[in-house]
Parts: structure tokens; C-alpha cells; sequence
């Protein structure tokens, strides 16, 4: 499928809260995206849990601009409405395969809440996760972390960066939480 300026929203980032889409950002005139092209399609084609969307970004400059696109071929894969993983330049069929296979399965985030639950201690963390409190989850956790021991900062650390890989890297709670969780840790 072909996504414009206009219906990106619809058929990506709606679209991604069913299911993962990847996004090939490509140009007529580029000879690593035509290289590429095949081996996504083929790759995706065998993981049906996927969709892939193309967008041309000399059509789409909008687009091209809002994502950052300054080499292609770029492939940017998106889960409940955010980047949540990136590939550039024309990749192997293996490379490719090991890409979409990290967007299938669980989320970080409900990696993240399963895992909160098994260990225990953090059930008001686990309330905020299942009611999509994000910024309330990331506040739980840096007050642990300013208080933890140091062997229990690490794991601590660990859950804010599933969290932060949830939202995705580019996520206003992401940037801000990085910074203050850098300046408690160290």
C-alpha cells in the first residue's frame, strides 16, 4: 500500500495500534531502494502478522521532513502510533528477516508488565502500565531509582528503557525521563 501527506495517519499510525507497520521511505531515482524493496516486500509477506505501507518522499516531502528521512532507503517500523524500531541503506535478506522479527510478539511495554508482575513489589506500577498512565509509570520508577540500592538501580533502569522503548526513543515522556533518570543514576 502507498501512503501519502494525506492519509499517513490513517494508514499508518491508526493502523499501527492493530498491528506493527513498516514503512519504507524510498525514491524513484534510488537504486538501494529499488535493491531493498524486494526483499522487504518478500520478508513481510511471510510474517502476516505485518503491513507494509510505502511512501515516496519526493512526493511526500512532508512526511520525509516530519520523520527525519535523510538517507533512503529508511524503513521505520511503527507500533500504537510511534517509531518503535529503524533500519537504513539497502539491507541483506537476513538483516531484513531479524528486523521483522523483532516486531512481532509482545510489546516491550507488555513484556514489561509481565515481567513487573512476576517479580512483585510493584503492583502500583503495574496499575499505571495496565491504565496507560505512562508519564505516572515513569514517575513510580525514578522515585525508586533515586532511592534504591545501587544493585537494585540497574533493574530499575532496565524498566524505564522498556518503557521508553514502548513510547518510542522520540516520545516527549521519553526525552524528559531519560534526562532526569541520567541525572539520578549518575
Amino acid at each position: 500500500m502507498d501512503a501519502t501527506d494525506e492519509s499517513f495517519y490513517v494508514d499508518v499510525l491508526e493502523r499501527s495500534h492493530e498491528r506493527p507497520v513498516v514503512v519504507d521511505f524510498w525514491a524513484e531515482w534510488c537504486g538501494p531502494c529499488k535493491t531493498l524493496a524486494p526483499v522487504l516486500e518478500r520478508e513481510v509477506a511471510e510474517r502476516p502478522g505485518l503491513e507494509l505501507v510505502k511512501v515516496d518522499v519526493d512526493a511526500n516531502q512532508a512526511l520525509a521532513d516530519h520523520y527525519a528521512i535523510r538517507s533512503i532507503p529508511a524503513v521505520k517500523a511503527f507500533r500504537n502510533g510511534q517509531v518503535v524500531a529503524e533500519l537504513t541503506g539497502a539491507q541483506s535478506a537476513p538483516v531484513v528477516a531479524s528486523f521483522l522479527d523483532g516486531l512481532l510478539g509482545p510489546s516491550a511495554g507488555e513484556r514489561l508488565l509481565e515481567e513487573l508482575r512476576e517479580c512483585g513489589g510493584y503492583e502500583d506500577v503495574v496499575a499505571a502500565l495496565e491504565a496507560g498512565d505512562h508519564e505516572r509509570t515513569l514517575s513510580l520508577l525514578l522515585e525508586r531509582a533515586a532511592t534504591a540500592e545501587p544493585s537494585a538501580r540497574d533493574e530499575i533502569r532496565r524498566f524505564m528503557v522498556a518503557v521508553f522503548e514502548e513510547l518510542g526513543q522520540d516520545h516527549p515522556l521519553s526525552s524528559a525521563y531519560r534526562r532526569r533518570l541520567a541525572s539520578t543514576l549518575y
